[in-house]
């Protein structure tokens, strides 16, 4: 049985959101959307970097129709700090 994703009912501020997620043949690409901008391609090692050194305030799975096995998300951050 999948795992339900349950939204906060809180509401925070953020700065960045990062993205982890699958294109059509099933590799990873990773992303950065500054608040209001459009999204930026960033390294997988960018987005470990962040994902292991950044003020981490939210992660959102990403779940899609008939997707099993990938996993994709976004990470939301307040500040970077490295």
């Amino acid at each position: 049985m999948p795992l339900s994703y349950v939204p906060s009912p809180i509401e925070f501020d953020f700065d960045i959101v990062y993205s982890a997620i699958t294109n059509l043949s099933g590799r990873m690409q990773y992303y950065k959307s500054l608040k209001g901008k459009s999204r930026l391609r960033i390294s997988k090692n960018e987005f470990a970097r962040i994902y292991n050194h950044s003020k981490i305030i939210a992660v959102k799975p990403i779940q899609e129709e008939g997707e099993n096995g990938y996993i994709q998300m976004d990470i939301y951050v307040k500040e970077f700090e490295v």
